[in-house]
């Protein structure tokens, strides 16, 4: 099993994003990602960003994370 951490997109530069996951900032791929902009929401796996998500499941991702 693998465990993604969900992240808001705050910048993209030439394939890469710089991503905000609960207050901790870092770079990561954006490659396999179309139309991505600053304010999506992502999930993010080994430094890449797998899928799109909406800020809905964002907030459901944090909290499971949170009772953990």
């Amino acid at each position: 099993m693998c465990v993604g951490l969900s992240a808001k997109v705050i910048g993209i530069d030439n394939g890469m994003a710089i991503i905000d996951a609960s207050g901790a900032k870092r770079e990561i791929s954006a490659e396999l990602i179309k139309d991505l902009e600053p304010g999506d929401y992502v999930m993010v796996h080994a430094g890449i960003a797998i899928a799109k998500i909406t800020d809905n499941d964002e907030d459901e991702t944090d909290e499971i994370m949170e009772s953990l």
